[in-house]
């Protein structure tokens, strides 16, 4: 795993802490670490020898800031660098804590997009009452049109099926009531031709859905909204569940999302990340890539048609 050192509002220490405690409990686990020498021989320090063997350090000194633009993921940075190790082979996954847009940006430069995706989103999965429920897009595409809220509900279906072993997901669109006509103009173009769309692993489109669904978790496996709506939900659920005294039995908090749509495995965490969240986002990067998730998800996607012309928009991003 490619990790990105200097990614985060309070990197380098809880990216330190999250990947000794990623190496700990994973001893199949090999980590290439992109930041400065010295940050990375504080985690190497606190190793024992057999687990100093697991991990490879790329130096690089430049950081893209939380505040910068996502052009400014420059080739010299360390989630730039971090992507390339993918890239060339030397890593099979990148873990970012960093700028979600400098890390969308330097995965889609560095990886590419796969057919037929210009916008790639970001799947969070969270741990509904009934089962876990994926929410995409959670921050990679801020203002979608319906093509690329149609290409995403595919993109949600296969990742379900793929990493989570959802048996013929079922596919809501996010929306402030379940009743057909509900929404603002986005809703209302997107959901006819989600419901008209094909789904791959026998996925079905189930209509709009509610907030209070997503906890629920009991009418749909994945749900589908625009990065902005999708970014802020993801936020008020995790504070929920931390003034609550933690999530439901189900599962654990969410961590870290993946992003889909990009030729590589790229796990993006919370920019305030703790420790364990960036150790949880590690682990979800292995997981990933064990299962070949992004390759399977691919070729899932492979045989799909793209979504006809809507409101302008030509493509399915």
């Amino acid at each position: 795993m490619a990790v990105d050192l200097l990614g985060g509002d309070d990197a380098p220490a809880v990216v330190v802490d999250g990947a000794l405690r990623a190496l700990r409990a994973d001893p199949d686990l090999h980590l290439l670490l992109a930041g400065p020498v010295e940050v990375a021989d504080v985690l190497i320090g606190a190793l024992d020898p057999a687990r100093r063997a697991r991990v490879t350090v790329r130096p690089v000194r430049a950081a893209v800031g939380m505040a910068d633009h996502p052009v400014a993921a420059r080739a010299d940075s360390t989630v730039r660098t971090a992507v390339t190790a993918v890239r060339d082979g030397l890593a099979d996954a990148v873990v970012s804590a960093g700028s979600t847009g400098a890390t969308v940006t330097a995965a889609a430069l560095g990886l590419g997009r796969w057919p037929h995706v210009r916008r790639p989103a970001l799947a969070a999965t969270l741990p509904a009452v009934a089962g876990p429920v994926v929410l995409l897009d959670v921050g990679g595409s801020l203002e979608p049109g319906p093509a690329t809220l149609t290409r995403h509900a595919v993109l949600g279906a296969a990742y379900a099926a793929v990493a989570h072993s959802v048996a013929a997901p079922r596919v809501g669109l996010l929306s402030v009531g379940t009743e057909a006509g509900k929404g603002d103009r986005l809703r209302r173009a997107a959901d006819p031709i989600l419901a008209a769309a094909p789904l791959p692993c026998g996925a079905r489109y189930v209509g709009l859905v509610e907030g209070f669904d997503i906890a629920a978790g009991t009418r749909a496996d994945v749900v589908v909204t625009d990065g902005f709506t999708g970014n802020i939900l993801l936020k008020a659920i995790e504070g929920a569940y931390a003034m609550a005294g933690g999530p439901p039995a189900s599962g654990g908090a969410p961590r870290a999302a993946a992003l889909l749509g990009v030729a590589g495995t790229v796990v993006v965490c919370h920019g305030a990340a703790r420790g364990e969240d960036v150790a949880s986002g590690i682990a979800l990067a292995a997981h990933l890539w064990r299962r070949r998730a992004a390759d399977t998800v691919s070729a899932l996607l492979g045989g799909a048609p793209e979504t006809p012309v809507v409101n302008g928009e030509v493509t399915a991003p």
